[in-house]
């Protein structure tokens, strides 16, 4: 498998994502950067805290999980100017969100996993374009990664440190995540699954920190190939809708932005529509 190495030195990427005028975007988590990357070179906008996950929507905003602030922000690009969008849930702050996804009808999944590796305190939220906030999830050692497929009707989670993937049905009126299971063993050593992109092919592709990988699971949850990575610590991943630098993973032991041209597509990300206040 071919890997262009796009960028080195970062200051732990994370949460690759391309906008929709088709430029990558990408965060730095220990630098607080929101970075644009093009073959010309990288862009750092800096905007403080401990920028982890990243969505951008169809007006081209960043929604941002800060772990550093405990918040969920969003930045308007390529300024870079942010504001909190939450920062609370039952009048307790957020545990250090982590990733996020939109569904079928706009409301932001995100994840909150907190720092302790040792007790299941993680759990997972679902805020509505009306603001409300809820737990769809909880009890999961460090939930991170997540993603939809099934036209947004099925959604996936990853527990890290359980080294395993979570499946369940998605009722996106409801805010209701049914029936979730574990799906899938994909290893790990003192962490696991990070964050994760659905291919057209059905396959799910999982960055697996720690075993420096990206994992190509099927929809029987077994591992059909396994795509190494010259760093061991791949943090998120992303499809190219261009096609033209397949997938986008972000690498945090040499802090590295790579491309896997010969995989892809990937199913197209839900943006949020238009169900947001003022869009």
């Amino acid at each position: 498998m071919w890997i262009d190495i796009l960028c080195e030195q970062l200051a732990f990427p994370e949460g690759p994502a391309f906008a929709p005028d088709g430029s990558l975007w990408l965060v730095e988590l220990e630098g607080g950067m929101l970075s644009q990357w093009n073959r010309n070179g990288l862009t750092r906008r800096a905007c403080g805290g401990q920028p982890n996950g990243m969505a951008i929507d169809h007006n081209g905003r960043a929604w941002v999980c800060d772990a550093g602030r405990s918040e969920l922000r969003r930045y308007s690009l390529p300024e870079a100017t942010g504001a909190t969008i939450a920062a609370t849930i039952d009048h307790m702050p957020l545990l250090m969100p982590n990733d996020l996804a939109f569904d079928a009808r706009g409301n932001l999944l995100f994840t909150c996993p907190g720092a302790d590796i040792e007790h299941p305190a993680g759990y997972v939220c679902c805020l509505q374009p009306n603001g409300t906030i809820t737990r769809i999830a909880e009890g999961m050692y460090f939930p991170n990664g997540l993603a939809f497929s099934d036209n947004g009707q099925t959604l996936v989670i990853a527990e890290t440190y359980r080294q395993r993937l979570w499946k369940g049905s998605w009722d996106a009126i409801a805010c209701c995540w049914i029936a979730a299971h574990p799906w899938a063993e994909v290893g790990g050593t003192t962490d696991g699954p990070d964050g994760m992109a659905y291919g057209a092919n059905g396959l799910l592709y999982v960055a697996i920190y720690s075993l420096g990988c990206i994992k190509a699971v099927a929809p029987d949850g077994s591992t059909v190939a396994t795509h190494l990575l010259p760093g061991q610590n791949p943090t998120n991943c992303a499809f190219d809708p261009a096609g033209t630098l397949g997938l986008v993973v972000t690498e945090a032991e040499r802090g590295m932005l790579l491309s896997l041209p010969e995989l892809g597509p990937g199913l197209p990300l839900f943006d949020g529509g238009h169900a947001w206040p003022g869009d």
